[in-house]
């Protein structure tokens, strides 16, 4: 149990981790950031905003990677200082920690990076609490190591989240077992909800997914136990300039929370 900002993690309390992908623009990010706090406070769901300052892990070269690192960090700390929203980010290189950590209460290790020893140790050393992305190749089990990497730091702040295992090229699995498995690590387990239906490369030059089993897959998620749930979404999915396929709209947020906040009083 710690705390991220002003809230309480690993308390048998639901948190929610929330935004777009990326930081397209201030009025796409505020606008979002603003709607998703007044329904967390609905529902009565701490809320950690996520934007990802920069996206660096991109199929293909000529794909959208962000709008510039400090001007999107700008951003994300209008969010934080206008709303009281604490921020979570994904970082790519070591020399990006302690930047990042300036604006971001938490700094996300992304699933293609999750061994990166380097990585995970420049973002411990910040203080700031980290958030593990399970590789799409990894074990649950082999979390532990990762996670251990945050501790030997002298950082025992970190979140472990699950975002699905590679099944053949183009398709991710939830395997429900791993929820159970990194919990016993000691250390709180999160399930991303949107990117668990991602298809890597399932458009060509970009990903594609399946949005429409976002719901299903989080009552599984809710069922067996979790700490947190991640989800993205954007104004206008269809339009966002990544992770276009997976993002929930912004208007079906509403809905999911209820059906959310059913399933975790149940």
């Amino acid at each position: 149990m710690f705390k991220v900002g002003d809230i309480t993690v690993g308390n048998g309390k639901l948190f929610l981790i929330s935004g777009p992908c990326v930081v397209e623009s201030e009025l796409m990010v505020l606008k979002t950031a603003e709607r998703l706090k007044s329904l967390a406070a609905r529902f009565e769901f701490p809320l950690i905003f996520k934007a990802s300052y920069r996206k660096a892990n991109r199929l293909s070269g000529s794909s959208f990677s962000g709008i510039g690192d400090q001007e999107a960090l700008t951003i994300l700390a209008k969010v934080k200082s206008k709303l009281g929203l604490p921020i979570l980010s994904d970082i790519h290189e070591p020399s990006e920690a302690d930047p990042a950590a300036e604006v971001c209460d938490v700094l996300q290790i992304p699933a293609f990076l999750s061994r990166q020893t380097d990585l995970i140790t420049s973002a411990a050393r910040t203080g700031k609490v980290v958030n593990i992305k399970k590789g799409q190749f990894l074990s649950p089990e082999d979390m532990s190591h990762s996670a251990q990497k945050v501790v030997e730091c002298g950082n025992s702040k970190v979140l472990l989240t699950e975002r699905g295992t590679s099944f053949g090229y183009r398709d991710l699995i939830v395997d429900f077992r791993s929820l159970v498995t990194m919990k016993e690590t000691g250390h709180p387990v999160v399930f991303d909800a949107t990117h668990s239906n991602q298809q890597p490369g399932g458009r060509g030059g970009s990903s594609g997914g399946n949005r429409e089993f976002v719901f299903p897959l989080t009552r599984a998620a809710l069922a067996v136990g979790i700490d947190g749930l991640f989800f993205e979404t954007h104004p206008d999915p269809t339009h966002a300039k990544s992770d276009a396929a997976t993002q929930m709209p912004l208007d079906q947020v509403e809905t999911y929370l209820e059906e959310v906040k059913r399933y975790a009083e149940a």
